[in-house]
């Protein structure tokens, strides 16, 4: 249906299942502090924020059809306020406010164009002449279209000849679906005595999409005004009925509505039966009513509908690679990723192995999958993918890391730089990671590139690893770095980087203590090669944090030395990393048994100080992956995969030297 025209989509939606409406935007807005008397419809404009995210909510709730804030954006009603030459800017702001809402959400939903009479009943005999209602209509609806809304849904209308103008205005307009909508008095009757017969019977003829009822006392009446229109066919035109909360009360200066979720939710499926294909609330109800009508929309008690409930219990997913990356929960009434497998881990204190691999400087990946599967039956938990180290080009790792969770089902951490991505893009990468699974971030700032491939480049750096850190620590929260929301709370764990032999350890230190607060759950060290630099690091995060040491977990990165020409230039010619003499003179005097002799003093350290750490990080040299798998099983042979370790109760470091 891809070239078909709207009204085809949207019919062949309401054909497929019932339709979920949302709820009363105006009343909504009154419960969030906007005072009484106000002029909603300008709301889109002055307070986006406001009106997106009550939007938000009920798509959330699981509304696939919302309905912009501009019941009353016309000519005659704006008016009142002094705004009557704003119609087009308002309503296109209204629609492009829902429309934007719906984007962060991530939901499938419908924008629907809210287009009401006139002028309110009250106002009724000031109505206009048909050709200056016709105006009025049409400068409403096409300020809607401009905006982008896909459904035009008249509402509210207790007089059927205004209706009738509108549509006919809304028909010439554009090929939309139209939606029309009356409120029926406590007699079953409009304003001008129009029955629910003669309605029905005058709207079929106009050719609407779908006739409903909205508005008025609450559910019951509504449900009688549609069982009074007749027999539903079962198809165009379809039905609705989005009524009120019940009749509202004034409690200390507010309204206050009768009928609760749980009554909507017990009165969708008498809705149902009298052939309604789009249920949903008018003034008075909440995202709460939404979202116990879709609780009642999916139980086998609403058999005419298979509604989608989006985060119900039981809900199905289609299954993959990274199914448990993506797994959600719900936490304080909100909807967040289920926490990562490292972050699981960290918290279960099970002892960590993670081994760094190279992106390929190619365009083929299969030996890149072949390491990872060779790390991964070692007994890895987790792989880390480097961000073109030394500033030299290679494949990019958020790549690499979701074509590994997708072939291995193993869990990467991924480097992300800040040295080739301005904000936006640093940003809009994230996100994309986060939507493929990838949600293991260390936050670095990166080589520069003219120790690297492209001597001439130059660096972005719009932020450094502490601005990523907070980046990475606003998604958490929901938001981007402007503060505009991004749909729901993020799930990344943030991992920071330190080099405890830094030459200017005060700086080092200072810059971690830094990152901490901006929001790192993991650190992670450069590689360091004795007890005496394990014990100095320790001591000075209880200088720093307390007698508990590191806030927060820490990996020890080792880096197993091959000979005495791997170790004299990983010492001299690489920043941070400080090899002892002492470790030196050992491989000098190994000879031809260095590579043997490099796994046996990483082995040997992490036996003694692992007591004391949450894991370890293991960086091959050369891609020695073979090499960094051995040291791996070894490490297992201590510490089965998922087994505990008791961090912070290791032997005394300065004993075991």
């Amino acid at each position: 249906m891809a070239n078909s025209l709207p009204q085809d989509r949207f019919r062949a939606r309401l054909t497929e299942r019932p339709l979920l409406a949302d709820g009363g935007m105006g009343t909504l807005m009154f419960s969030r502090g906007v005072p009484q008397g106000a002029c909603l419809d300008e709301l889109a404009a002055s307070r986006p924020d406001l009106v997106s995210a009550a939007h938000r909510e009920y798509l959330e709730a699981g509304a696939e059809l919302i309905e912009t804030l501009s019941l009353g954006a016309n000519r005659r009603r704006l008016a009142l306020y002094g705004l009557e030459h704003d119609v087009g800017r308002l309503n296109r702001r209204a629609a492009q406010v829902a429309r934007e809402a719906r984007e962060v959400s991530g939901r499938e939903a419908f924008v629907g164009g809210s287009i009401g009479p006139i002028a309110p009943p009250s106002r009724s005999a000031t109505r206009p002449r048909e050709q200056s209602a016709r105006a009025i209509f049409r400068e409403h609806i096409d300020g809607l279209l401009e905006g982008g809304a896909d459904v035009l849904i008249l509402e509210t209308f207790s007089d059927l000849d205004q209706l009738l103008l509108a549509i006919d205005e809304a028909r010439q307009a554009a090929d939309v679906p139209v939606i029309a909508s009356l409120t029926f008095g406590e007699d079953l009757a409009l304003a001008d005595g129009t029955s629910p017969e003669r309605a029905w019977a005058a709207l079929v003829a106009a050719g609407v999409d779908v006739v409903g009822v909205n508005c008025g006392a609450g559910p019951s009446a509504s449900i009688d005004a549609i069982e009074r229109m007749g027999p539903s066919t079962g198809g165009a035109p379809f039905r609705s009925i989005m009524p009120n909360a019940g009749l509202p009360q004034r409690l200390e200066g507010r309204f206050v509505y009768s009928a609760g979720a749980d009554y909507f939710a017990g009165v969708t499926p008498r809705m149902l039966a009298v052939g309604a294909r789009i249920v949903g609330g008018c003034c008075g109800t909440t995202p709460a009513h939404v979202a116990a009508m879709r609780i009642a929309l999916a139980t086998p008690a609403a058999a005419t509908s298979d509604l989608e409930a989006p985060g119900a219990t039981g809900e199905k997913r289609k299954t993959s690679p990274s199914a448990l990356v993506m797994e959600r929960t719900s936490t304080d009434g909100q909807e967040r990723p289920a926490p990562t497998h490292l972050a699981e881990l960290l918290t279960t204190r099970r002892f960590v192995v993670s081994v760094e691999i190279d992106p390929p400087r190619s365009v083929r990946i299969e030996r890149t999958i072949t390491a990872a599967r060779l790390l991964r039956e070692a007994g890895v938990d987790v792989v880390n993918i480097s961000d073109s180290p030394m500033a030299r080009v290679r494949m990019g790792a958020f790549a690499v890391a979701f074509g590994i969770q997708h072939d291995l089902d193993l869990e990467c951490l991924v480097h992300c730089t800040t040295r080739d991505r301005n904000l936006m893009a640093l940003e809009s990468e994230l996100l994309g990671a986060h939507a493929l699974g990838v949600r293991n971030i260390i936050a670095l700032t990166g080589d520069p590139p003219r120790v690297g491939d492209y001597p001439n480049g130059t660096g972005v750096w719009d932020v450094d690893s502490i601005g990523l850190i907070d980046i990475l620590s606003r998604l958490n929260r929901g938001e981007d770095q402007s503060g505009s929301p991004i749909g729901q709370a993020a799930g990344f764990t943030i991992a920071c980087a330190l080099d405890p032999t830094a030459a200017d350890a005060g700086s080092e230190w200072d810059r971690l203590e830094r990152k901490l607060a901006a929001g790192a759950h993991l650190v992670m060290t450069q590689p360091l090669y004795s007890v005496r630099q394990v014990e100095a690091m320790l001591d000075e995060a209880r200088r720093r944090f307390g007698q508990g040491g590191f806030p927060v977990p820490v990996l020890l990165g080792v880096l197993p030395l091959v000979s005495v020409r791997h170790a004299e230039f990983l010492h001299n010619e690489v920043p941070g990393i400080t090899i002892p003499d002492e470790a030196r003179a050992a491989m000098h005097a190994a000879g031809e048994r260095g590579s043997e002799l490099g796994i046996e003093m990483a082995d040997e350290l992490l036996a003694t100080v692992e007591g004391e750490l949450a894991g370890t990080y293991i960086m091959p040299s050369f891609g020695r992956y073979e090499q960094c798998a051995g040291l791996v099983r070894r490490i297992r042979e201590r510490h089965p995969q998922g087994s505990p370790v008791a961090v912070g109760a290791g032997p005394a470091l300065g004993a075991a030297q």
